[in-house]
């Protein structure tokens, strides 16, 4: 059961890293297509 377990709290963390920076880099990307649009008007 402890190796279930441990298995299961990393999978956990490996899916909410890679949501978090998922949403990180599409941030960055909407920051940064922002300031090109202002840049360019």
């Amino acid at each position: 059961m402890e190796k279930q377990n441990w298995k299961m709290w990393i999978r956990r963390f490996g899916v909410a890293g890679f949501l978090f920076f998922l949403i990180k880099g599409l941030v960055w990307l909407a920051v940064f297509w922002g300031v090109w649009e202002a840049g360019c008007n």
